[in-house]
């Protein structure tokens, strides 16, 4: 386990400071591609997409995660949806349990897979055999436009017989008799963001932030989102090795394929003059002058500053700026 002191920004931090915090857990998005396309889908995932995460990569972020935070680490697989590529998310489990990595938190998944009784319980069954802790079932207006409400039933019915109650986690299940399969009209859109609210990331920042948007752009220009780099407690990993910061799906912290995580860690420093240090500075309000020379034109109003910062990113992506950190195509198109 890594102290703080080992990372560049907080070495230089007098000791009332707010430090940048170990990052205790990690997201392996298998891969991009996902049975449904949710409206607020942090990284975009639809049936069209792809990328399938490496053993390798999976292992060496695994590994890495351990050397940073111990016996806090905490793993989990995603997407997408992870169980379209089910051989290679047992090729994953049953990597890490070889290399003794220590226990799989969860497995998030939507259930479109669960079709019959026979192949749910022979898939469960695998991954408490592979050592996995927790399975999690998302539930909600928008995964329920594509998922058939049976199938998340018959999965949530098996997983807290076999994992037991306190280990399935039905994000959120009372919307599960609810559910209809079909596109959502604005109204129903607006009511499932009042009742449930989201960031306005991804494709969140396109149909769903234009119906909710109501605040002028200057009223982000004293906003920024230090705390939100410093605070975060962990990480997504994308099918190609980009490591986001939490949520922030397509700002790309660093790559494996360049450096272990650990190092990511080690030389993350908010102040240095990339995107990330103009956000953790101004909010992405900062981005406007740049974005705005270049031919953006700025919308009547934001939902917030994830949605500003969201359609800017989106602007840089089009035009081929910001390279290398602004990435990869999956989380923008």
């Amino acid at each position: 386990m890594l102290d703080l002191s080992a990372n560049v920004y907080n070495r230089g931090l007098a000791r009332d400071k707010r430090k940048f915090k170990l990052w205790r857990s990690a997201g392996l998005l298998l891969t991009y591609k996902c049975s449904a396309a949710c409206e607020f889908c942090y990284y975009h995932c639809s049936p069209q997409k792809g990328g399938l995460m490496p053993v390798e990569t999976a292992v060496a972020a695994w590994r890495s995660l351990q050397n940073l935070s111990g016996d806090a680490a905490r793993i989990h697989l995603t997407g997408g949806e992870p169980f379209l590529y089910w051989d290679r998310l047992v090729e994953i489990l049953a990597e890490g349990k070889r290399q003794r990595l220590g226990l799989v938190d969860l497995i998030e998944t939507n259930g479109s897979w669960a079709t019959n009784e026979s192949l749910v319980e022979e898939r469960l069954n695998a991954l408490l055999i592979l050592g996995v802790q927790r399975l999690k079932i998302s539930a909600d207006p928008f995964h329920q436009e594509y998922v058939n409400g049976e199938r998340v039933r018959r999965l949530a019915s098996a997983a807290k017989r076999m994992f037991g109650s306190d280990h399935v986690l039905v994000r959120w299940e009372e919307y599960i008799d609810r559910s209809r399969l079909g596109r959502l009209s604005d109204g129903e859109c607006t009511e499932a963001y009042r009742e449930r609210p989201f960031r306005f990331t991804g494709r969140a920042g396109d149909r769903l932030a234009s119906l909710l948007a109501s605040n002028p752009v200057e009223a982000f220009r004293n906003t920024n989102c230090l705390g939100d780099f410093l605070g975060t407690k962990g990480v997504h990993i994308d099918p190609y090795g980009n490591v986001f910061s939490g949520t922030c799906s397509g700002i790309i912290l660093g790559t494996l394929s360049d450096k272990p995580l650990e190092d990511i860690w080690r030389q993350f420093d908010p102040w240095v003059n990339t995107l990330v240090g103009t956000l953790c500075r101004k909010g992405p309000y900062g981005l406007l002058e740049e974005a705005e020379s270049r031919g953006y034109r700025r919308l009547a109003a934001y939902a917030d500053k994830c949605h500003l910062c969201t359609h800017i990113r989106q602007f840089f992506f089009e035009n081929g700026m910001r390279k290398g950190v602004i990435g990869p195509g999956d989380c923008y198109r």
